[in-house]
């Protein structure tokens, strides 16, 4: 029990070994294949999306989901400052420009706020509203279901419809989180993004996926992705396109990992009531709760610390942590504060402070054993 117990790994008990052998053998091994649209229509009917378009990352699904809504230079797209950097440079690729929102309870976009935003700081003219003190087009708003846990979107999608804001959802950390009216996560706005990155839900070492139930915006973000080919056979190509397409073998891996979804958000969740139960009864320590509004996949678990009652802060304790073969991490940097960032607009941050000061995230893979869970429950209990 001496050896590190990582953050979050990947689960690769299934037919990995096998579909990716099938590409070596058959020799697809690039971004044409099989595997590559079995992928994809296996997370269309999983996520009840009419459209999946395999990508080569989390942050290439943003950054075409971004230009098929009309995101461009001089716009503005309303984001969390509590995610990881991703959707927030992914918006800068399209020279705009980031506003900045708190967050909730459950670390995503403060819709309250987001709202209030909307209505108050934005006028609607032209079939477009217009942000009243920089007079730039908001042209979307990009939540994060962080953690996997489903932001509250129902309202703020009508409100949206109604100002010509397009929704641009994250729902890179939420394969498997479903709201219990039935939507699964990154289906609810104009375009939701997927990834399948090692430490996400399943992996497929890599890799992303682009959910729409547009007809227009699959086919152009398939178009896009693959170098914007007109005639494929001559070299025509009358737009700009990338070289964003996933290749067979991630994708064969991808189809592996889906197939196991089912087990997994099961120990997930299990390990997470587990944790839950240990931690909550330690004084100064509680677990974060996930919304009641949805069923979530419980990816990656947010330890919360009252520096007072518990007796160190969260900087202590994440060094003490690592150095007992603990892997943690404190929640990311607050975007709006990051560098880059800096001159851009921030709408009232209050709670994200707070969030960034007590968080840290605690080892969640899949492959955690309850010894390990009890071995940080005791870990956490002795403060010396």
């Amino acid at each position: 029990m001496s050896k590190m117990i990582p953050l979050s790994e990947p689960r690769l008990n299934g037919k990995e070994w096998t579909y990716v052998k099938d590409c070596l053998d058959t020799g697809w091994v690039s971004t044409a294949g099989k595997y590559v649209e079995r992928l994809e229509n296996k997370i269309s009917s999983y996520t009840k999306c009419k459209y999946a378009v395999a990508v080569n990352s989390g942050t290439s699904a943003l950054q075409i989901a971004l230009q098929l809504v009309g995101v461009g230079e001089d716009d503005e797209v309303i984001v969390p400052t509590v995610t990881f950097i991703a959707p927030v440079n992914a918006i800068r690729y399209h020279r705009a420009y980031p506003v900045f929102m708190d967050c909730d309870d459950y670390y995503n976009i403060d819709v309250e706020k987001t709202t209030d935003f909307i209505l108050k700081e934005t006028v609607f003219k032209n079939g477009f509203s217009i942000n009243r003190s920089t007079k730039r087009k908001v042209k979307a708003v990009l939540p994060v279901h962080v953690f996997g846990n489903a932001a509250k979107l129902h309202e703020l999608t009508k409100l949206c419809r109604k100002r010509n804001i397009k929704i641009v959802e994250d729902a890179t950390e939420s394969l498997g989180t479903f709201y219990k009216t039935g939507e699964h996560s990154g289906t609810l706005g104009d375009v939701g993004c997927l990834s399948f990155n090692g430490n996400k839900i399943i992996t497929a070492g890599g890799g992303g996926m682009i959910l729409t139930n547009t007809q227009k915006y699959a086919q152009r973000a398939h178009y896009w992705t693959t170098q914007a080919k007109d005639d494929a056979l001559r070299y025509i190509h009358n737009d700009i396109g990338f070289n964003f397409r996933l290749n067979n073998l991630q994708a064969a891996m991808g189809v592996a990992q889906l197939e196991s979804l089912s087990q997994i958000l099961k120990v997930k969740k299990r390990n997470y009531e587990c944790y839950k139960k240990l931690i909550d009864s330690l004084e100064g320590l509680r677990l974060a709760d996930a919304p009641d509004y949805a069923h979530n996949n419980y990816w990656m678990y947010a330890l919360q610390l009252e520096k007072k009652t518990y007796g160190c802060d969260k900087e202590a304790l994440l060094s003490r942590l690592n150095d007992a073969g603990i892997q943690s991490r404190p929640l990311w940097y607050l975007n709006h504060l990051q560098k880059p960032f800096k001159k851009c607009q921030a709408y009232h941050i209050k709670k994200a402070k707070k969030m960034l000061d007590i968080t840290l995230n605690i080892p969640c893979s899949a492959t955690l054993k309850q010894e390990h869970i009890k071995r940080i429950g005791q870990f956490l209990e002795n403060k010396k």
